[in-house]
């Protein structure tokens, strides 16, 4: 155990053969057993170091040292007078030993001193251009072993000075790789702990003459690229979040789990989690808002601005969100207007006072209530209301959004203020309801010039006024045709038809005359053409079709009956069809031949099934394909191919379709048997 301060691999041979000229003469300490060997010795070759305590024999025992005093004289002196002493003083055996005794405690006490180490130095106080390669070492290793940055940089500057042929070379090459790697632990500590240039600035007071230099240069290398390569992930995850790619940005965070470095692994890999989810939220934020501006209404559309003035600064939605709330502004304007073109000036005051100020709106928001009150005082109809729209139009300064509008407005209300006064003294006029009072509005408000704001009003008046007019002048030719018209003859009917034509085209009454002209133009056609369709259905009562279909076609198209009595031809034509394909029908199955009975099938069919020889057919069909089947089932005892053949003319819906088809299956098996599966022959084991 070596003691404190003195560093591990400086051993007692390195001490010997370093700097053995600082310890004690071992001669002289072995000559000199009665005194004390040199406190401070010299120091040699210039050096200046604190020695260790000479050593002294005031070690040995205060016994001892009064023996050593009483040591018998030698031989060649001259004894004193002889005197009685005890017998044991006098055995010279006993002297030798105790003088052997004495010289081997000064013997073991004179090594001790050789061997012992000398206490260690104080480097604080050292004077370093005079210090020797063995205090440099030992205090290097002192500072080093304190870990800290500059305490490892001291220790490669104290040995960085010693030559490089010096014979401990070896060794300092060795303290100073291992003290480089010390450093550079130091400085990855700051390097995970996320501070890259820190660890660089402490990699870079390592002295670049020390040996290891290039493990510096490549461990700051691969901090920049492990950096870089941080930086690059975590950039790539961050591109895609305005593309909403969720999936790639999760992958591209996970990836700085395995960069290399604990600051990328945790806290910035923490940091692009919750941007992502983040991002995620903002986004869903986003689509929520724009949804409901898309589907409209005043609530839904508060709702959507409200969704997107949540979106902060930082978030990769907040630029779709703050061009999103100027439109969804925009919007609720477009909701005022339309509540003030349906004259609602209450609601459209109510949706543009809660216009939020994150609309950027505020200003067209408060001009256009100004606005809307205007025109509820314009809606009056009157001169004073128009007079107090443009007072209240003209608090809208000149430095707002709707100025012009509301100079527009104040225009048109100051030319409407005289036409106003037409208007209303034509409407004073026609309360009179006689064509002389109606007559004499419209020629009050034809005053009223097309240029004019209120001249769609005045022309919707004038219309209305003059359709009162032509009724209250064309009502008695009507109500004379309803009367002419009730008795319900041919020459009523007409007479009522020329007295309704007077009233001409264009005319108020117009559109309701030429309905009755019509209805009764409808009467005398059925008067006339009545007695023909009567006919015509007669003759086909008793079976003469071919005159019942001229008589009825005699009634030209167009007529009241015309629909009635082509209907009638066209079941009539049916039925005599239906009697030529029945006939037709009978004819081809005298043949017998199966191809003759498809064929009467067929042609039977063709008889519609409102005709009264459907049933007859029906049957006759039956028949028809049984003996089908019949004559293949016949075929089948000697020639099964060909009974299948002729089974298989058997029409699809017929009676016997389903048992031909049931034969065919039968005749199909017995032609073509199922092959029988072959029997597994046992294998010898299993035979046994």
């Amino acid at each position: 155990m070596r003691e404190p301060g003195i560093p591990e691999n400086w051993s007692m041979g390195k001490f010997a053969q370093g700097d053995r000229s600082r310890l004690p003469n071992a001669a002289n300490s072995a000559s000199s057993a009665g005194s004390s060997l040199p406190n401070n010795p010299s120091p040699e070759s210039g050096e200046l170091l604190s020695q260790p305590p000479s050593l002294k024999l005031q070690s040995l025992s205060p016994h001892r040292r009064t023996k050593a005093r009483t040591l018998p004289l030698p031989p060649n002196t001259t004894p004193p007078a002889p005197s009685k002493l005890p017998k044991w003083l006098t055995n010279w055996m006993l002297w030798w030993g105790i003088a052997g005794l004495i010289s081997s405690g000064v013997g073991i006490v004179a090594i001790s001193m050789l061997l012992k180490l000398p206490a260690a130095p104080n480097c604080p106080a050292i004077f370093w251009p005079l210090a020797t390669a063995t205090v440099r070492i030992h205090c290097a290793e002192v500072a080093a072993n304190k870990q800290t940055l500059k305490d490892l940089l001291e220790a490669i500057s104290l040995v960085q000075a010693l030559p490089k042929n010096h014979p401990l070379r070896a060794e300092i090459n060795k303290s100073l790789q291992q003290w480089t790697l010390d450093i550079l632990d130091l400085g990855d500590r700051d390097f995970q702990a996320g501070k890259l240039q820190d660890a660089i600035s402490i990699a870079k007071k390592i002295p670049q003459d020390v040996p290891a230099y290039q493990v510096v240069e490549q461990r700051i290398s691969s901090w920049n690229s492990t950096w870089q390569k941080a930086e690059d992930t975590y950039s790539k995850a961050e591109a895609q979040l305005p593309k909403r790619n969720w999936h790639e940005a999760f992958m591209a965070a996970v990836r700085l789990l395995n960069v290399g470095n604990d600051y990328w692994a945790t806290t910035k890999y923490e940091q692009l989690n919750r941007l992502i989810e983040t991002a995620k939220e903002d986004a869903r934020s986003f689509d929520k808002a724009a949804a409901l501006g898309d589907r409209g209404g005043l609530n839904n559309i508060l709702e959507a601005i409200k969704l997107a003035q949540e979106i902060g600064a930082s978030s990769y939605s907040y630029k779709d969100a703050q061009e999103l709330i100027p439109k969804l502004g925009k919007e609720m304007l477009a909701l005022a207007q339309s509540a003030l073109d349906r004259k609602d000036a209450n609601e459209a005051i109510k949706i543009a006072n809660q216009i939020p100020a994150s609309t950027k709106l505020l200003s067209e928001a408060k001009d256009f209530v100004i606005i809307a009150e205007a025109w509820q005082s314009a809606w009056l109809d009157t001169v004073l209301g128009l007079e107090g729209a443009i007072a209240i139009a003209q608090k809208v300064a000149q430095n707002r959004p709707l100025y012009n509008e509301a100079q527009e407005l104040i225009a048109r209300w100051q030319l409407e203020i005289e036409d106003v006064a037409h208007l209303q003294r034509a409407r004073e006029l026609a309360q009179g309801g006689t064509i002389g009072d109606l007559t004499a509005a419209i020629a009050q408000a034809e005053v009223v010039p097309d240029n004019n704001p209120r001249a769609i009003e005045a022309r919707n008046e004038v219309n209305r006024w003059r359709t009162k007019v032509e009724t209250i002048e064309d009502r008695p030719y009507l109500k004379r045709a309803e009367e002419l018209a009730l008795t319900e003859d041919v020459g009523s009917l007409q007479a009522a038809i020329n007295e309704a034509s007077q009233i001409s085209k264009g005319r108020a009454l117009y559109s309701e005359a030429r309905r009755k002209i019509r209805s009764w133009q409808q009467l005398i056609e059925q008067i006339e053409d009545r007695p023909l369709l009567d006919e015509a259905r007669s003759l086909a009562s008793i079976g003469n079709l071919p005159s019942a279909i001229r008589t009825a076609g005699q009634i030209q198209p167009g007529r009241s009956l015309s629909g009635e009595a082509r209907a009638a031809i066209n079941d009539w034509e049916g039925q005599i069809n239906a009697r030529v394909n029945w006939r037709e029908a009978r004819q081809i199955a005298i043949q017998g031949t199966p191809q003759s009975l498809v064929k009467a099938i067929r042609v039977a069919n063709r008889i519609p099934n409102s005709s009264p020889l459907r049933y007859d057919a029906n049957l006759a069909i039956a028949e028809w394909s049984n003996r089908i089947l019949s004559i293949a089932q016949d075929r089948g005892q000697s020639d099964i191919p060909g009974a299948i053949e002729i089974a298989k003319l058997v029409p699809l819906g017929t009676e016997a379709y389903p048992g031909a088809q049931d034969q065919i299956a039968t005749w199909e098996r017995f032609l073509n048997p199922p092959t029988p599966s072959p029997v597994p022959v046992p294998t010898p084991n299993e035979a046994n």
